[in-house]
C-alpha cells in the first residue's frame, strides 16, 4: 500500500529510506531531537514520550500492537518482564529487523513478536488487541480512513487506540507554514500519504466504534487517543 512514485535518492518506506533513521534518531536524542521537532514542525517531542507510556501501564497478559513499527521508537514504552504480547507491525520487514534490534538493545525482545502486515488489510481477528498505538504513521498512508476502521477493528470493547500524526492544517496556525516544504516531496517520495484534518481523525474514529475521542495539537503533529465502545 505505501510503494508509491518516488523521488529518486529517497525511497519509499518499503526501501528503509535515510528520513526512517533520521526520525528515529530525533526520538532517541531528547535534547537534540527535541530542537530539530520544534524547530521543524513546531512540536514538543515530549509528548511522543507521554504518549508511548501508555504502553508500559498494560497489564502483564495484554495484547498490544504497534502499526506502523518503523524502527521500533515506541518500544521505548515497553518494560522488561512486562509480561505483554506486544505485536510490532509493518509493510517493511527492513522495519521490522530495525524493530527487533532496538527491541534487543531494550531488554525486551522476548515480548515483541515481529509480523509484516499492511494497515489497510490487518491480519489480526476482531478485537484482538487491549492497545493499538500508532505514533507518526496516519500521515505515512495511502488510505488513513481505512487504516482507523482497520486499527478499530481490531481493537476489543474497551481497549484504546492512540498515536499521533502530522494533520494538514493551515498554513498560518499549528506550525502549517513550516510542513508546507515537506508535503509535496514527501507525497512524490511515497513517504507522506494525504493525512487528515483534525475533524476526520474524530469523525474516523467515531465511526470506528471509538469514543472518549481527545486530539491535541503540538505545532503540525496532533495525538490522539480514544476508547472503544
Amino acid at each position: 500500500m505505501l510503494d508509491r512514485l518516488r523521488v529518486p535518492g529517497l525511497g519509499g518506506w518499503s526501501d528503509d529510506p535515510l528520513w526512517a533513521s533520521f526520525y528515529d534518531w530525533s526520538v532517541e536524542h531528547p535534547r537534540a531531537g527535541g530542537a530539530v521537532w520544534r524547530l521543524g514542525i513546531g512540536s514538543d517531542l515530549r509528548k511522543l514520550y507521554d504518549a508511548a507510556a501508555e504502553i508500559g501501564r498494560q497489564p502483564a497478559g495484554s495484547a498490544v500492537l504497534d502499526i506502523p513499527c518503523g524502527g521500533g521508537v515506541a518500544l521505548r514504552g515497553l518494560r522488561p518482564g512486562q509480561g505483554v504480547r506486544y505485536v510490532a507491525a509493518d509493510i517493511a520487514q527492513a522495519m521490522l529487523d530495525r524493530t527487533m534490534s532496538a527491541a534487543h538493545e531494550r531488554g525486551v525482545a522476548d515480548q515483541v513478536e515481529p509480523r509484516l502486515a499492511d494497515v489497510g488489510a490487518l491480519p489480526f481477528a476482531d478485537g484482538e488487541f487491549d492497545l493499538v498505538v500508532s505514533f507518526t504513521g496516519l500521515h505515512c498512508f495511502p488510505d488513513p480512513h481505512r487504516a482507523v476502521l482497520e486499527m478499530g477493528r481490531v481493537t476489543h470493547a474497551g481497549g484504546v487506540l492512540t498515536g499521533s500524526a502530522l494533520l494538514n492544517t493551515s498554513p498560518f496556525s499549528h506550525g502549517g507554514l513550516r510542513t508546507l516544504p515537506l508535503r509535496p516531496v514527501g507525497r512524490l517520495s511515497g513517504l507522506l500519504g494525504p493525512s487528515a484534518t483534525r475533524d476526520e481523525v474524530q469523525t474516523w474514529l467515531a465511526e470506528a466504534g471509538f469514543g472518549d475521542i481527545t486530539l491535541e495539537m503540538s505545532g503540525a503533529m496532533g495525538y490522539f487517543r480514544a476508547l472503544k465502545r
